[in-house]
């Protein structure tokens, strides 16, 4: 694990929705914060495999 992130660490953008949707979201348990943060993490979920796909082309 550790050779694959030293040889490709824009795979590192893939923990991004992971860290959104599982470890913040519990700090953000109220009914109209938690909405508008799942909308927000939904749209940045393709940003950040653009990203790691964009890196993995080079």
């Amino acid at each position: 694990m550790n050779r694959v992130i030293r040889r490709r660490p824009h795979l590192l953008w893939l923990l991004f929705p992971y860290v959104l949707f599982v470890v913040v979201l519990p700090l953000v348990n109220r009914v109209p914060l938690l909405v508008a943060w799942l909308f927000g993490a939904t749209v940045l979920t393709p940003c950040a495999v653009a990203l790691a796909r964009r890196g993995d082309r080079r």
